[in-house]
């Protein structure tokens, strides 16, 4: 589920990204800016709730093991922030100072504005170190008040909504970074109960996520993407809204209904060798897919120019230049995977 979630996230990122260059660099926007209608795939693509969710009970799995070693939890917490930062600390170390300099010396405006879009979607690692950070509260917590802190952790989130939009405090948006992506990490520790509950659990949270979700978007208080999009009023995801958790209810029950079919599956050997290829290159994909997209864009101006370009309204020849998209950024990411994927520290988390 994780390493899934991760691929979903480079595929979008490669196939579904359409750049409008300015003087300040790249400006992103996606084909659900041009097609009424295509924001319902959201709700299944947008899948960092189920990222941080399978996080939570990774963390909880995890540390139990390193407890039954004997060791403190301050050092094993301390070991899982060191795996993540180290790599991607340096991406974005590397690709600021490259950004910096080539704007200073060669007075590029935009290469600023293409090196922060690059690193940008590393926010989230940002975030999940934090959860890293306070996992020994997030423990206790489970511990003492077990399923309340979920109920506490979305009424946190539920308002904050409330303080930004009823009241008009921005600021207050940015609770929920901590409120929404805690709960989805919190109820992690909460799987291995749902995986040994009465199947009818699984539906209930899949009926009652979606019977959420069309609530709170056919009311017309939240967009309908699950991702920003330009020319909405707002974005569901930056700040996350009350309306992620929704989603996570959603996906969660519907991880739970579909997984028997894919237990089935992993009992065959071919399936096993194929997550187990995923779940190793993963994170590194991810950690370098933006900058695998980034050489074949390069690439492509340098051979074609402005000819061949995806700066455009997405036509039917926009869409036949997908696979093209997707194959060019791989092959061009491909050379990072060789160089860092055998290490195991940037492989797991």
């Amino acid at each position: 589920m994780r390493s899934v979630s991760l691929i979903v996230v480079v595929l979008w990122h490669w196939a579904f990204t359409i750049l409008r260059w300015s003087p300040d660099g790249p400006m992103p926007t996606s084909p659900l800016g041009f097609f009424s209608g295509l924001w319902i795939f959201t709700w299944l693509l947008q899948v960092m709730p189920m990222f941080f969710y399978v996080g939570g009970y990774v963390h909880l799995v995890s540390w139990r093991r390193a407890r039954a070693r004997g060791e403190p939890l301050a050092r094993y917490v301390l070991h899982q922030i060191r795996r993540l930062v180290v790599p991607a600390g340096a991406l974005v170390l590397i690709w600021t100072a490259f950004g910096v300099t080539a704007a200073s010396v060669f007075n590029l405006r935009w290469i600023r504005g293409a090196a922060l879009l690059i690193i940008s979607p590393l926010w989230f690692l940002a975030v999940y170190v934090v959860l890293l950070a306070v996992l020994p509260l997030s423990l206790w917590l489970h511990r003492k008040f077990d399923v309340v802190v979920l109920v506490w952790l979305g009424g946190a989130a539920l308002g904050a909504d409330v303080v930004r939009f009823r009241y008009g405090v921005d600021e207050a948006g940015w609770v929920n970074m901590i409120a929404v992506w805690g709960l989805a990490h919190q109820a992690g520790f909460f799987h291995r109960r749902l995986v040994d509950a009465p199947r009818r659990w699984g539906h209930a949270l899949l009926w009652a996520g979606l019977f959420g979700l069309a609530g709170l978007v056919f009311s017309g208080l939240y967009p309908g993407s699950m991702v920003g999009v330009p020319g909405d009023r707002l974005s569901n995801m930056g700040p996350p809204t009350f309306v992620i958790v929704a989603l996570l209810t959603f996906q969660i029950g519907f991880a739970e209904v579909t997984r028997p079919f894919f237990e089935r599956r992993l009992e065959r050997p071919r399936w096993c060798r194929f997550i187990g290829l995923l779940d190793h290159y993963a994170l590194p994909l991810f950690l370098f897919h933006t900058t695998g997209m980034a050489l074949a864009k390069a690439c492509v101006y340098l051979i074609f120019g402005n000819g061949l370009s995806d700066d455009r309204l997405p036509d039917p020849i926009w869409w036949l230049q997908r696979p093209i998209a997707v194959l060019g950024s791989l092959l061009c990411t491909v050379p990072f995977l060789v160089l860092f994927g055998g290490r195991r520290a940037v492989g797991k988390t």
